[in-house]
């Protein structure tokens, strides 16, 4: 089964093992609407009990069955691509395949728990996370998911639709630029004195590296000449003595065998045999290349020899200079490339300073423009937000006329949070928020002329369901919808109220997934799958499973709900007429959801 333009969360199985009565149970859900029932004490309270666990709700050992060492509840869920739920899990290092995740969660008797997310062990509080995103469980024990302020203004919002939603955007955008320029200003301003240290610091630096002038590599290069000048004498006499050993005795006390005259005599002993052996040819040639080697040798070395001088006035000024460049390496680098980029850096950082001013003067105009353009937008923001509460309360109230809630009225109060960001036109002071300046709350009259309060503290468990779905009902259609999980909605309700509230599940169902557990064949009638919560009883142990049903066992269903036998004709008759008037009263897609 396939819903036009289905966004929603779709749960396609549910899994429970070991929770209150329920000893093992697979519950196979369709995209529609999805109908629990049994008999009473069978365990269909332990369903949404076990979602609730699956949830990240607090884990009750309680739960765990009797003779169980733990309770365990699984669910595979189908989430469209970029759900937010699949960004977070994936945060916590789940998988998923092509948008089916896996999540589940375990509790021992002894109250221990844990959570699995797509194949990962994650803190139970990731269900919780994941939970927002996935399901809206409305219950007789279970919290109103509109307990916070800001779900109420989101409720309102996502009602008002894509003028509401793109000014609240825009609202946001406009707060986070003036929150920004507001604090860069401050910044600024609150650094003046620190800003103005930092300048004399800069500036002495500079004009310290500025007067000694430093060039690329010349530490290195001075390093070279320090060494060369301050070991000149040990240099001349190495070199003269190897010049001695080439060439002649000059350069040492006591004359010796030189290299020149030693080949020069080699040449000279080979010279008369030359002619009796044509390879002596060749070792000659050789002798004539190492005379010609030695030749150049010596040419080099007397070079380098007239090259050193002894210099102190020289090797005073390199050290000098050395040493003043140490003291800049200390300082701002390890070597003189270093200290060359950090006054690249520093010259740049000195600019930003000296101009600080001028940025705190703009950054103020800045954020008085910025402020100015955020309350006009917020205060636009509110006056939609005021006609689509009129709006929203007018047809949520018709919907309640429809769930036996007709004296029933739903109030939207929208006003302004008290403050002193910034002045509306009317001189009203108010606090800016990105979400505008509006508190949103969503209150209830039970009846004509009574005081408007929280639904939560006005309405019966029974009554507080019919609300929300009511409440669903009108924001059907908006955004991405989440499973819709009822308990009870139809608690103290009968006839054809009941009939109303089947069918407006049912039109719920044609937008998102939607799950109920009811004891009323009207509500049962409409379901696009039929699951049934059926106890086994051995005399020692009771336990129940969860089964689904379609045609004649569906109408035994039915049959029995309505208080008659499951397999007497008069009440399979009725069932069946039951069928029948639902069939009319289903929504024109409803048809084409049906799965049985």
């Amino acid at each position: 089964m396939t819903v036009a333009g289905h966004r929603a969360t779709v749960f396609r199985q549910i899994r429970l093992r070991g929770i209150g009565v329920i000893d093992e149970a697979v519950l196979d859900l369709c995209p529609g609407l999805n109908v629990v029932t049994g008999e009473t004490g069978a365990g269909k309270t332990m369903v949404v009990s076990g979602l609730g666990l699956l949830l990240g709700q607090r884990a009750d050992s309680g739960l765990v069955r009797s003779g169980r060492t733990n309770a365990f509840v699984e669910g595979v869920v189908e989430l469209p691509e970029g759900h937010p739920a699949l960004v977070r899990a994936a945060q916590a290092g789940a998988e998923h395949d092509d948008g089916e995740l896996v999540i589940a969660r375990t509790i021992t008797a002894t109250g221990r728990s844990r959570a699995h997310v797509g194949g990962r062990t994650t803190p139970v509080g990731v269900l919780a996370e994941l939970g927002e995103h996935l399901v809206a469980l409305h219950g007789q024990a279970d919290q109103w998911r509109l307990t916070r302020g800001e779900a109420h203004r989101e409720v309102l919002d996502v009602f008002g639709g894509g003028p509401v939603l793109a000014l609240r955007d825009r609202v946001a955008t406009l707060y986070d630029q003036w929150r920004e320029a507001t604090s860069d200003r401050d910044r600024l301003v609150s650094l003046a004195m620190e800003r103005a240290r930092q300048i004399d610091a800069l500036t002495a630096a500079l004009e310290e590296v500025e007067a000694l002038d430093p060039q690329p590599g010349e530490d290195v290069a001075l390093r070279a000449e320090d060494e060369r000048l301050s070991h000149a004498d040990t240099l001349r006499t190495a070199v003269g003595h190897a010049l001695c050993r080439l060439t002649s005795d000059e350069y040492v006390a006591q004359p010796a065998p030189n290299v020149a005259d030693l080949i020069a005599a080699a040449r000279s002993g080979l010279g008369p045999a030359l002619h009796h052996d044509a390879r002596l040819g060749s070792l000659d040639d050789r002798l004539v290349e190492l005379a010609a080697l030695t030749s150049e040798l010596v040419a080099d070395l007397t070079g380098y020899l007239s090259d050193i001088e002894l210099d102190p006035e020289r090797l005073e000024a390199v050290q000098q200079r050395r040493a003043a460049l140490t003291t800049l390496t200390r300082k701002y680098g390890e070597s003189v490339e270093q200290v060359l980029g950090w006054t690249c850096e520093a010259a740049a950082r000195l600019d930003e300073l000296m101009t600080a001013d001028d940025r705190v003067a703009h950054l103020a105009e800045q954020a008085h423009t910025l402020r100015a353009e955020l309350i006009d937008a917020s205060s636009l923001l509110s006056h939609r937000r005021h006609q689509a509460a009129v709006e929203f309360a007018d047809r949520v109230g018709d919907e309640l006329r429809h769930l036996a809630m007709g004296r029933a009225e739903v109030v939207v109060e929208v006003g302004a949070r008290a403050g002193t960001d910034g002045e509306l036109r009317s001189g009203e002071r108010v606090r800016l928020t990105r979400h505008g300046i509006d508190e949103v709350d969503i209150l209830l009259a039970a009846h004509p002329g009574a005081p408007p309060r929280s639904i939560t503290k006005v309405a019966s468990g029974g009554e507080l369901s019919r609300v929300m779905l009511a409440i669903e009902l009108v924001g059907a259609g908006t955004g991405s919808r989440p499973t819709f999980v009822f308990d009870e909605v139809d608690a103290g309700v009968g006839g054809r109220a009941a009939l109303d509230v089947g069918a407006r599940l049912a039109r719920l169902a044609d937008q998102a997934q939607v799950i109920v557990v009811t004891h009323l064949a009207q509500v049962a009638a409409f379901a696009d799958r039929h699951l049934v919560v059926r106890k086994a009883d051995d005399g020692t142990i009771t336990s129940s499973s969860v089964v689904a049903v379609a045609d004649e066992q569906r109408l035994a269903e039915l049959s029995r709900m309505m208080g008659g036998d499951p397999d007497s004709d008069a009440g399979l008759a009725h069932a069946r007429d039951l069928l029948a008037q639902t069939t009319t009263m289903r929504p024109v897609t409803g048809e084409a959801r049906r799965v049985g």
